[in-house]
């Protein structure tokens, strides 16, 4: 790709499996990003050992360690700050945000998320989806802002819900197309294709009234 690449830091709490497709697309020359650090909020997870693997800074700010969110929300605040990122990327980091901090990061700081927002905001997504006897299920992936799950959506993927599903089984297929999705995403904001005005994402210079839908991988 021709383009410089933009700087990103990568926030986790676990495994970091969307990290790890983050990274291979990236040293793969697919994406047009500098992965400049990766910060757990929870010490020794798989996704520190996946960064540290690719020669990436692997940071801990264990928020149990602050007297309180916004003494945890300062030090990582100031910790992402350092590597002056235009993009901030939550890959399954496991922490409602503030609403300072998240209006500091205004337009440049994405999420992804198992469901097909707006249905299913928070945890249990997948078996919410199988106990409502939904058809299809999915992942998002939206701009962050002050309401949970509630940013604007961005890109979405459709799965069928199978009649033998368990969450187990439905979460798995919905993570392997999650890792292709949040790929696309960040890369259309790379390339500068993405943005968020307003409240309102902007795509290929036009307000995008419906998230996009990807292609199953």
């Amino acid at each position: 790709m021709q383009q410089d690449k933009i700087p990103v830091v990568v926030l986790i709490s676990g495994r970091g499996s969307n990290l790890q497709a983050i990274i291979d697309n990236s040293q793969n020359d697919q994406l047009d990003i500098d992965i400049k650090a990766v910060i757990s909020n929870r010490p020794d997870v798989v996704g520190l050992e996946r960064a540290r693997a690719a020669g990436i800074p692997a940071i801990t700010i264990d928020h149990t360690m602050f007297c309180d969110r916004t003494a945890f929300e300062q030090a990582l605040r100031e910790c992402i700050d350092q590597y002056q990122p235009q993009l901030v990327i939550l890959a399954g980091f496991m922490r409602i945000l503030g609403a300072d901090f998240v209006n500091h990061y205004h337009g440049r700081m994405l999420n992804i998320h198992p469901s097909l927002l707006p249905k299913y905001p928070g945890l249990n997504t997948h078996q919410r989806a199988i106990d409502n006897h939904d058809s299809e299920h999915g992942a998002s992936i939206h701009f962050v802002t002050t309401e949970l799950d509630g940013g604007p959506a961005v890109l979405q993927v459709r799965v069928p819900v199978l009649d033998n599903d368990t969450a187990e089984t439905l979460a798995a297929r919905v993570l392997e197309q999650e890792h292709h999705l949040y790929c696309q995403a960040i890369q259309w904001f790379a390339e500068q294709r993405l943005s968020m005005k307003d409240s309102k994402v902007i795509f290929d210079q036009k307000e995008l009234q419906q998230p996009r839908i990807a292609r199953s991988q």
